[in-house]
């Protein structure tokens, strides 16, 4: 279905693009498909239709990045986000958990992981607040009840109005 930009959005498509990128993208696990910047940053980027994802992090410890969601090759949602691992615990320990609470992403807040997930001695909590179109929210890993990862993201539609 195309959509005709600025005047409608289907907000179920941009909503279940999401979650199929999230499944292709860092959820995946298949770095070697990962482009590596020239500013040593990493993108990975996922084209289904006219619908475009581009997920570009500094990675390391702390991390930071944003995915922006295009469709016609024209900006449509954003999200930024910035996190970390407690410097007493290897990322390699918590990474995995991660993706795997990654990969539950809810499909009507396609924001991270769902609001709770536990696995063995690791527990995943994610709180959010607003919509598809403005949100925001931080998600924290539990590991024996005692944190060991958090990080914040925000984002929503973008390019809906002309401006500067």
């Amino acid at each position: 279905m195309k959509l005709s930009y600025n005047k409608f959005m289907d907000l179920q498509a941009l909503r279940r693009f999401i979650l199929r990128a999230n499944k292709s993208g860092y959820v995946s696990g298949k770095e070697k498909q990962w482009i590596k910047e020239k500013d040593n940053s990493t993108t990975i980027f996922i084209k289904q239709g006219y619908w475009k994802m581009n997920d570009n992090f500094f990675g390391g410890e702390p991390y930071g990045g944003r995915i922006i969601i295009s469709y016609e090759n024209k900006p449509y949602w954003i999200m930024v986000y910035y996190g970390w691992v407690i410097k007493e615990i290897s990322p390699n320990d918590i990474y995995p958990f991660l993706r795997k609470a990654l990969a539950a992403m809810p499909e009507m807040h396609p924001y991270r992981g769902p609001k709770e997930l536990k696995g063995g001695k690791f527990t995943y909590k994610n709180k959010w607040q607003g919509n598809l179109e403005s949100y925001s929210g931080e998600e924290i890993i539990l590991r024996d009840n005692k944190e060991v990862y958090r990080a914040k993201y925000m984002g929503g539609l973008v390019n809906q109005r002309t401006g500067i």
